[in-house]
């Protein structure tokens, strides 16, 4: 089992930063990749941004590139997503997730139910 644990989500104004953590725990050798998603209200579950643990491969949706950032410390079991340039369509719960397949390093799944372990969650607000 993998835990997952979010933390740095807030409200922030439009044109701001925020960066959120997620912090592992667990058996984390198994976990291969790290994504971030996010949940706006009536909507489905969305890919943000993904990495690979153990290679410099990152990943991200369109609608993010350039303006966010994912990256980790191993050492401290640690995925972070750096936010800048927010906008108030930002706003979102933002989940960290874990997934297990040894895929190719240049491989990322994007769908919710490929990845295996998932944190709580961190709400995001930006305001207009």
């Amino acid at each position: 089992q993998v835990q997952l644990v979010e933390s740095g989500g807030g409200l922030v104004q439009a044109g701001g930063s925020l960066k959120l953590s997620c912090q592992a725990s667990g058996r984390t050798a198994s976990v291969y990749t790290m994504g971030w998603f996010r949940q706006a209200p009536g909507n489905e579950r969305d890919f943000v941004a993904a990495i690979k643990w153990s290679a410099d491969r990152t990943y991200y949706a369109d609608s993010v590139k350039g303006r966010f950032t994912i990256s980790r410390d191993n050492a401290k079991n640690t995925v972070y997503l750096q936010m800048d340039s927010l906008k108030s369509e930002d706003t979102a719960v933002y989940y960290c997730a874990a997934e297990t397949s040894m895929l190719p390093s240049n491989f990322f799944y994007t769908v919710p139910t490929k990845y295996d372990y998932w944190g709580q969650g961190t709400q995001v607000t930006v305001s207009s």
